[in-house]
């Protein structure tokens, strides 16, 4: 049921960004076509824009933090027994924990002492700016913890602990040679 309801909250996060991305874009080409065809522009677009790409990319990495998609390497650990493993992804979690636990105290600390400082062209608070930390550090750190509390319970099967994805280029390479050696022969 949480699995389900964290699904359901990061497609409603995509269709944000898929919306704030479109927002950006038509602010943006239409600034370029004001300046390039009348000689004019909005202000507005490009502050807005840059909030937006910003906000954006917080989100983005929300959706990522849930999709363990973000990069790392495993070449150590799927070498290891599987109690091994767990054990080093316990501590990278914590490590990641932390990680997260810095940038929400620091964007909090940014976004209250912003709370009354306003945006030149838009006269909005530029906390709004710094909020986006506040909300991924919230998203990811309750995504980690789940994830680290499951590591550690032993409710993450052994099959779920290393997470090895080759490149699509790799994989291209390796399906179009001979006995899918991915690897060019001499």
């Amino acid at each position: 049921m949480l699995d389900s309801l964290i699904d359901r909250s990061c497609r409603c996060i995509n269709l944000l960004i898929a919306l704030a991305l479109a927002v950006m874009v038509l602010m943006v080409f239409g600034n370029v076509v004001l300046r390039y065809a009348f000689n004019s522009g909005i202000a507005i677009s490009e502050e807005v824009s840059r909030w937006l790409f910003v906000w954006i990319t917080f989100l983005g990495a929300i959706v990522a933090v849930r999709e363990r998609g973000h990069l790392g390497t495993d070449f150590l650990l799927a070498r290891l027994p599987p109690m091994g493993q767990r054990i080093c992804l316990a501590i990278s979690y914590g490590l990641m924990l932390w990680c997260t636990w810095l940038l929400l105290s620091g964007a909090l600390e940014q976004t209250r002492i912003n709370m009354d400082v306003t945006a030149p062209v838009t006269g909005a608070s530029t906390a709004i700016f710094y909020a986006s930390g506040v909300v991924f550090a919230v998203g990811a750190g309750l995504l980690l913890a789940l994830d680290a509390l499951r590591i550690v319970t032993g409710r993450m099967p052994d099959s779920e602990l290393v997470r090895i994805s080759e490149s699509e280029e790799l994989a291209a390479v390796a399906t179009s040679l001979p006995h899918g050696d991915a690897r060019p022969r001499a």
